[in-house]
């Protein structure tokens, strides 16, 4: 929590002292690793977050345990697709699947597979939650409507993405809770259902819920989509015509990613739409 709190601070120096204070602590180093690693990702330095993941699921699998090792894979794979690296998430995603088939691999495998286009095999994972998880509020309110809904918008149907996403309104503002190491999902019902505004050309509700998730950080701390949604919410700015605000928005994601590294599909894709702005 301290260190997720200095990052919410921007305090890099209290970061660094918090990592300190775990090193070489079983079941602390691990986490403090792969928790670098998404705060490191979150301004773009894709490769170092990947030392530091690979660090996290090394040090884990040391200590005996395979789902903590499983969940720091499957969240590296859902970064990895939502920067466009579609092949390093499957990767990745196959990783924590051979590792663990628990509740949250299953589910950070197959939002990395379905965000990567890979529509058949998250499918596949999304029965299997569905199936094995039938009364977890987590999963029914949650993980499933979120999946659902990405499928849905793979297939081109983004009014059906955002009638699935109705049942996630009352709890998608919730922590998911400690019951896992890592929590992947917070406000994902709520970016996604942005993307299928998006999709719609609703761009007053798009910017609505991608504004949402940059009034969480308290819930998101480190989570990509924390970043993104600069990104998403100067999409939608610019597809109402409001090129001032997208202008600013689009500024706000260059300016998190100023140090990033260049070859990151998103950041390409980012600078290449803020410079048509006109």
């Amino acid at each position: 929590m301290q260190y997720e709190i200095a990052f919410l601070r921007g305090d890099t120096a209290g970061m660094d002292r918090t990592a300190a204070l775990s090193e070489g602590k079983t079941g602390a180093e691990d986490w403090i690793s792969d928790a670098r690693g998404s705060a490191l990702a979150y301004s773009g330095h894709l490769q170092h977050a990947r030392r530091m993941s690979l660090r996290a699921e090394e040090l884990g699998q040391q200590a005996g345990d395979r789902e903590r090792p499983a969940q720091y894979a499957a969240e590296a794979a859902v970064r990895e697709a939502l920067f466009g690296n579609g092949s390093e998430a499957m990767r990745n995603a196959t990783a924590a699947l051979g590792l663990s088939k628990g509740r949250d691999v299953e589910y950070g495998a197959a939002l990395a597979l379905a965000l990567s286009g890979n529509s058949s095999r998250s499918e596949t994972l999304v029965n299997e939650l569905e199936q094995r998880f039938p009364e977890a509020t987590l999963v029914r309110f949650n993980y499933v409507p979120t999946l659902r809904a990405l499928l849905t918008l793979n297939r081109g149907d983004p009014s059906k993405a955002i009638e699935l996403l109705e049942v996630a309104r009352s709890y998608e503002l919730g922590f998911p809770g400690f019951d896992s190491v890592v929590v992947i999902g917070s406000l994902y019902p709520v970016y996604v259902r942005g993307l299928a505004y998006l999709a719609e050309h609703q761009s007053a509700k798009a910017a609505g819920e991608f504004r949402k998730v940059l009034d969480h950080g308290g819930i998101i701390f480190a989570d990509p989509v924390g970043a993104l949604a600069h990104l998403q919410l100067g999409r939608a700015f610019a597809q109402s015509g409001d090129i001032s605000q997208a202008k600013a928005a689009c500024q706000d994601f260059l300016t998190l990613w100023k140090d990033a590294d260049p070859g990151i599909p998103i950041l390409k894709q980012a600078k290449a739409e803020c410079a048509a702005l006109r």
